[in-house]
């Protein structure tokens, strides 16, 4: 048995459960009887991770949403991972909405992470490297303790915990 364990604390989207879930959304908007002659549109942009979400009105760009979230949820992804920009005015009375994917752990939110860590006075080390974190220690036990606690916070993204060696 090696002498120190670690773990990676990522975030990170499965783009190919994530384009399912577009493909499944568009399709339902083509067959859907309320939603069918709205000429509501959604599209997913698989180089910028972002939905644009266009409507000719707040009420349907808000079932459109709902459909997408739905699928979204029904493919093992966390609506976390999706942060909604407001409602812009498009051309005529028509709304737009954008979501951007989350990938990545940003460093301020790993330096929280990391801090949050250290203040569970464990012996343990978190370092961060690129857009993820590594969290090692001697005790696989030490190891539970700390994902058991980052699960309980919120920082605003899904977090997977990898490579748990």
């Amino acid at each position: 048995m090696a002498k120190e364990s670690s773990f990676d604390v990522v975030s990170s989207v499965d783009m190919q459960e994530v384009d399912n879930a577009y493909q499944q959304a568009a399709r339902e908007l083509t067959q859907r009887y309320d939603l069918k002659q709205s000429n509501a549109t959604i599209e997913f942009s698989r180089k910028d991770e972002t939905f644009t979400v266009t409507a000719p009105s707040e009420f349907v760009a808000g079932q459109v949403v709902d459909v997408l979230n739905g699928k979204l949820v029904k493919r093992g992804i966390e609506l976390g991972a999706l942060k909604w920009g407001e409602l812009e005015p498009a051309t005529g009375a028509a709304v737009r909405r954008r979501a951007q994917l989350v990938q990545g752990i940003d460093k301020d939110t790993a330096k929280r992470i990391s801090k949050d860590i250290r203040d569970l006075k464990l012996k343990c080390k978190a370092t961060v490297e690129g857009d993820k974190l590594r969290v090692s220690s001697a005790s696989r036990d030490t190891l539970q303790q700390v994902i058991a606690a980052l699960k309980e916070r919120d920082y605003g993204q899904p977090l997977q915990f990898t490579n748990y060696r």
